[in-house]
């Protein structure tokens, strides 16, 4: 039997923002997530020895980054891609993710602002993402300085786009450390508006409602996120439908249980595993979407990050 909502996040949840897709717009979900950040400038973000804006290359130019350094010696690397429903998320926003897995990981983080929708459609942040990968590859000696020890990890949409670069990084000859997939949308055929893809994954109509991220919010952001429904077979777009997972770097990836993408996420981990790719898949029993984010309030929350960053680390360091 799974493990009840703490109590914590449970009072948490309404004051959490997105919660309204027949009102929400594309500039409210923005402004929503970054005061959200803002309200906890009261307390101190982790301290780093280095915190830097810096540039990588996208798909057509230039992107804002943030390299976060705990050492100035040779470090794994971690190209981290934010959350948001591909709307919503910028560096601000998941500055103190960014932070803690520098901390517990060790490695030099570029947090990288790709572009986002509906200003820029699918497939402009996968394309984004995985150019900001390879620049970093190319850069190493500025950033980690071991090729060897690159990893690619993000949350919710960044964990999205970190799972399909992994792939794209396979098909380049590009070899990845370990991947941090961190509540990731997995699948988006049928824009969680279509019944019968919805019945694959029975998370979706159990946390529907009530637990911050919904499914309703969700066929929001793929709406804008994608110009066409058909676009959601692209396993850009939907990492679960790509045919080959065969060779891909080793996972982690973490659900929470009280969340409609728990079971395509689950099933990404299974796929993966399935494909002989090493995976460890922490459930996140009593937790939420976007828990990531609430380690200073929750102490399941925080636990349950840090033992997968902690993995995360360990494979990092392993190398590719």
């Amino acid at each position: 039997m799974a493990a009840p909502l703490d109590p914590v996040i449970a009072q948490i949840i309404p004051l959490l923002p997105l919660r309204d897709p027949n009102t929400m717009t594309p500039q409210s979900a923005r402004d929503a997530l970054r005061t959200l950040a803002a309200a906890r400038a009261a307390i101190a973000p982790p301290a780093l020895q280095s915190v830097e804006d810096v540039t990588v290359k996208g798909a057509v130019g230039p992107l804002a980054a943030r390299l976060y350094r705990v050492t100035a010696a040779q470090s794994p690397t971690v190209v981290f891609f934010h959350g948001g429903g591909w709307v919503a998320g910028d560096l601000e926003t998941h500055d103190r993710q960014a932070r803690w897995l520098a901390i517990e990981t060790g490695a030099a983080v570029i947090s990288v602002d790709y572009r986002r929708p509906p200003e820029t459609r699918f497939p402009g942040a996968f394309e984004d993402a995985f150019a900001a990968v390879r620049d970093v590859n190319a850069r190493i000696e500025e950033f980690g300085g071991d090729a060897a020890r690159l990893g690619v990890a993000g949350d919710s949409a960044g964990g999205n786009l970190a799972a399909a670069c992994a792939i794209a990084c396979r098909d380049a000859g590009l070899k990845l450390a370990a991947q941090l997939l961190v509540y990731p949308v997995t699948d988006v055929v049928g824009n969680f508006a279509d019944a019968g893809e919805n019945a694959r994954f029975p998370s979706r109509s159990e946390n529907a409602d009530g637990y911050f991220l919904s499914r309703a919010v969700m066929e929001w952001f793929c709406g804008h996120y994608l110009a066409d429904p058909s676009q959601g077979a692209d396993w850009r777009a939907s990492p679960l439908r790509a045919t080959d997972l065969a060779g891909l770097a080793p996972a982690i990836l973490c659900t929470a249980w009280f969340d409609p993408l728990r079971d395509e996420g689950k099933a990404y981990a299974a796929a993966l595993e399935s494909a002989a790719v090493p995976v460890r898949h922490y459930p996140g029993e009593g937790l939420i979407h976007g828990y990531f984010g609430l380690g200073e309030a929750s102490v399941v929350a925080r636990t349950e990050a840090q033992r997968a960053r902690a993995d995360f680390r360990s494979l990092l360091e392993r190398g590719a």
